[in-house]
């Protein structure tokens, strides 16, 4: 019988994996950051610049200010912060906290595991097979809770709030895709496309109607 995780277990057996005495960090203003695969690394912060974990490497939190963020397959990690950048997430990657962006999209293949909250402002989010502990936020981005997804908290779309909201120029596509879950509800505070296979399991839904479809992919606007 499969073993459902709560989000508070799934975020505290992530906790635990991340080791406590992690090497030393590294900082800088200008200037992308490298690891080496398998290394074993402390928090990764830049100003100005990438931040690249390679494969089955060890750190805590990433996090750069202008530039993009590049988690390889197998690694582990604190959290993924950027301002003004994408994250990409590879295939069974742990991160024990949550991403967020600003000023860019997330993907997260398949096998990979996010303890805490998925959040953009004006960037896409695509999760593959992914487990979610905790929400998943935007206020102008599509969402695509993808095959065989989990997100154990809900959804929510939200109205434009100060300066980096901006102005909203089209309609969110949310989709919930076959076998996906999620266990909270989902909130849109303003008006979004949302499709719902017909294999899903979602919360209550408020502020939308979903569109029920039974192909792989969804339907296109």
């Amino acid at each position: 019988m499969t073993r459902i995780l709560t989000p508070l277990a799934v975020a505290l057996a992530l906790a635990c994996a991340t080791p406590a005495l992690a090497a030393e960090d590294i900082s800088k203003v200008n200037g992308s950051i490298e690891t080496s695969a398998g290394g074993s690394y402390g928090d990764l912060e830049t100003v100005n610049g990438a931040v690249r974990v390679a494969e089955r490497a060890q750190a805590g939190d990433a996090s750069t200010v202008n530039g993009g963020i590049t988690v390889g397959d197998g690694a582990r990690v604190g959290s993924v912060e950027t301002v003004n950048g994408s994250i990409r997430l590879g295939r069974d990657v742990q991160v024990a906290g949550g991403i967020e962006t600003v000023n860019g999209s997330v993907f997260v293949d398949q096998g990979s595991t996010i303890g805490k909250d998925v959040e953009t402002v004006n960037g896409a989010i695509g999760l593959v097979r992914t487990q979610v502990g905790g929400d998943i936020e935007t206020v102008n981005g599509n969402i695509t809770v993808g095959i065989g997804s989990h997100v154990h908290g809900g959804i929510t779309v939200s109205r434009s709030h100060g300066i980096f909201g901006g102005k909203p120029k089209r309609k969110p596509r949310v989709v919930i895709g076959p076998d996906a879950v999620v266990d909270g509800p989902l909130l849109f505070e303003r008006e979004v496309d949302l499709y719902l296979h017909r294999s899903a399991r979602i919360g209550q839904v408020t502020g939308a109607d979903p569109v029920i479809f039974d192909t792989d992919t969804a339907p296109q606007d």
